[in-house]
């Protein structure tokens, strides 16, 4: 690069008090406003953190090893990074920003580290898992929008552990998918399936995410649940997720992902259950109603929050495709 082409101030002895500015500055040259005014808002943070905690040389290197053991530990079926992120709390704040909520409708919750893409796409009424040591449940679900219609032809990706609270993935032996299941609506918004109770289980603790829980004195378990993902053009994206009720963690979710309104009971299949969706009667039954919110509607309501939550912080912002930039007009 030709060096008469670099048009930034000198920078030269910068000091505690001016790198924050000299970096900002460096760092505002491209054209993608979001991304510059993120990185302006980051680093800011960043070093703002260092000087409040005097960060040490020491301190600063364990958190770089800690990260570059994170990234090594990572494979295509576990990812440590969306890990850290969960008992960070940042996952579920992400998602409360991005996927905000009217009163009707149904919770978001936190994706966690273990769904994948290679789920085999059942109808209703098969078996999810196959876990012959699992206790069977049937799992009947509706699918609405706000003003109680049904939403036929939504795509909704499935699963749970087995019934040692190991995800299929974690298995080395595995010989496929199990646990795990895509489905999709139909025009009365049903749909409808077979599988285990789940169980509560530790998240993986065996690599850096769980080092650091073991210095902070958390616990890695999870409340037992099972994990709802919904996509259909025009409808907001949901992950949620159901908890099961009196879970002996699930008030201390290590993700932070139980809500009150995700927390469900089980009932019991009568004669009348159990003969027409062919289970045995007294099987658990699982039943929810999902209701999703349409795109136009999460727009409104993300960019409504944003402007309020910029005004509250005196910042004078602009919305480029529904984001805060800044407002230099």
């Amino acid at each position: 690069m030709d060096p008469a082409h670099v048009k930034v101030p000198p920078m030269m002895d910068l000091t505690i008090d001016n790198i924050t500015e000299n970096t900002v500055t460096i760092n505002s040259q491209g054209p993608d406003l979001r991304l510059t005014y993120v990185m302006e808002r980051l680093v800011t943070h960043l070093h703002d953190f260092a000087r409040e905690t005097r960060l040490s040389t020491k301190e600063w290197m364990a958190a770089l090893d800690f990260l570059v053991r994170v990234g090594q530990i990572s494979s295509d079926v576990r990812h440590e990074f969306i890990l850290l992120s969960d008992i960070l709390g940042l996952s579920l704040l992400v998602d409360a920003i991005d996927h905000p909520k009217p009163p009707a409708s149904t919770e978001g919750s936190v994706l966690g580290p273990f769904h994948t893409h290679e789920a085999e796409k059942i109808p209703n009424g098969e078996l999810m898992s196959h876990d012959p040591e699992g206790e069977p449940c049937l799992v009947l679900c509706t699918i609405k929008d706000v003003k109680g219609n049904p939403i036929e032809g939504v795509k909704i990706d499935i699963w749970e552990t087995d019934s040692t609270g190991h995800y299929d993935v974690q298995h080395s032996d595995r010989q496929g998918p199990d646990g795990r299941c895509v489905m999709n609506s139909d025009k009365e918004g049903v749909f409808w399936f077979k599988a285990i109770v789940p169980v509560p289980y530790p998240i993986p603790h065996d690599g850096p995410v769980g080092q650091l829980l073991k210095l902070l004195k958390r616990h890695p378990w999870r409340p037992a649940h099972m994990h709802f993902m919904f996509e259909k053009k025009g409808w907001d994206h949901l992950i949620t997720a159901l908890y099961i009720r009196n879970d002996p963690y699930e008030t201390s979710d290590a993700v932070f992902g139980v809500k009150k309104s995700l927390v469900v009971d089980f009932s019991t299949a009568d004669a009348e259950i159990a003969q027409k969706y062919g289970v045995k009667e007294s099987s658990k039954v699982l039943k929810h109603d999902f209701v999703l919110v349409d795109e136009k509607e999460t727009e409104r309501l993300r960019d409504e929050n944003a402007m309020k939550a910029m005004k509250k912080l005196g910042r004078k912002v602009k919305l480029l495709n529904h984001l805060p930039v800044p407002d230099l007009d």
